[in-house]
């Protein structure tokens, strides 16, 4: 080809667009822009196509049965509620480890129990790991709440800190209960955790945040103690625990005001009360009273019912509750899942 028609070649190219390289934050996009979780088996799957499972109901199942597996009533009311609240208490948390502390400033009112119910409920119906540690400065007891004791406690932990590098070295400091609860237990000698201080727990929090999404905290009764400072500090949404007594209920009232006056007023308005019956029969309390009052200062409410498997002080198998129990549980571990997923992890 001569030089002359190569020149002319090049001359006749149009020259390349400049490429302009734009981003858009996400308020940006247009209004109706769909998001990958819309994308659900419910929207997408034809449900002529897909083959149901067998469902849950004495009436359902017999008819599932007799029918040859053509007619699928699907599960009764009762199995849709209960799967519809595994949902709610296993719904995905975004972000790293969420910290919840249980308060009470009184003994004996059952911060120790709703500690290990909680966690026990979350554990049982979430994928991920849940953590229980027991931060009382003074003798705990939330280890000797479940059935598999590991001999070692918060001590030990801060002990190994710089030598953890996975989840089995934590394995070996831990206890495990059936539902997948993983337990820190306090030391068991006074003069020894009285040391348990902020920095302690801080260590323990720091490795615990590592390896799980939900980190619990059984807290001790004093409230202006170092190590409730720097758990409230790090915590994403309180529990508070009340007796059922005028004085227990009065208390608990004072401690969310201690809060509100002390720089934690938001997460006091997140809260989660949970108006706790420790004693066998009718409470003396006008329970819808004591209901509605907390609810004007908190998120939510939920009551927890006697239990005799609870009140002997053993250890707790969750399996065993009266159903009751177990119900209530889960209702507070749901309600503790949602508030995580509506506020903003502290920084």
């Amino acid at each position: 080809m001569p030089v002359v028609d190569r020149v002319d070649r090049v001359e006749r190219v149009q020259p390349r667009p400049e490429v302009a390289l734009t981003s858009k934050r996400l308020g940006e996009f247009e209004a109706d822009r769909e998001t990958a979780d819309l994308l659900t088996a419910d929207r997408l799957l034809d449900p002529h196509q897909v083959v149901r499972s067998e469902p849950e109901g004495a009436w359902q199942h017999f008819v599932y049965s007799v029918s040859g597996h053509r007619i699928n009533l699907g599960d009764s009311k009762r199995a849709r509620a209960r799967k519809a609240l595994d949902r709610r208490i296993a719904a995905p948390l975004d972000g790293g480890a969420r910290f919840v502390p249980v308060l009470s400033r009184k003994g004996g009112v059952g911060k120790t129990t709703v500690t290990t119910l909680l966690g026990m409920a979350l554990a049982d119906a979430r994928d991920d790991r849940v953590i229980a540690v027991d931060a009382n400065p003074d003798r705990g007891t939330l280890a000797e709440r479940i059935s598999r004791e590991s001999g070692k406690t918060v001590r030990d932990l801060v002990r190994i800190r710089g030598d953890v590098v996975g989840f089995n070295d934590l394995s070996n400091i831990v206890a495990r209960d059936e539902t997948r609860l993983d337990v820190v237990a306090s030391d068991t000698d006074p003069r020894v955790s009285e040391a348990f201080n902020d920095s302690d727990y801080r260590d323990v929090a720091s490795l615990a945040a590592h390896y799980y999404s939900v980190v619990l905290t059984d807290t001790g009764t004093g409230i202006v103690h170092s190590v409730m400072g720097a758990t409230l500090n790090l915590s994403d949404q309180l529990v508070i625990v009340a007796g059922l007594s005028v004085d227990e209920a009065r208390l608990a009232s004072e401690t969310l005001t201690w809060l509100e006056t002390n720089g934690y007023s938001d997460k006091v308005r997140s809260a989660v009360v949970v108006l706790n019956n420790a004693r066998p029969g009718q409470p003396l309390v006008q329970l819808d009273e004591l209901d509605a009052h907390f609810r004007s200062r908190v998120r939510a409410v939920v009551r927890m019912p006697y239990d005799p498997h609870i009140a002997a002080g053993s250890a707790i198998v969750f399996r065993d509750l009266q159903p009751a129990t177990r119900l209530a549980a889960r209702e507070l571990a749901a309600t503790v899942i949602e508030g995580l997923r509506s506020y903003a992890p502290a920084a």
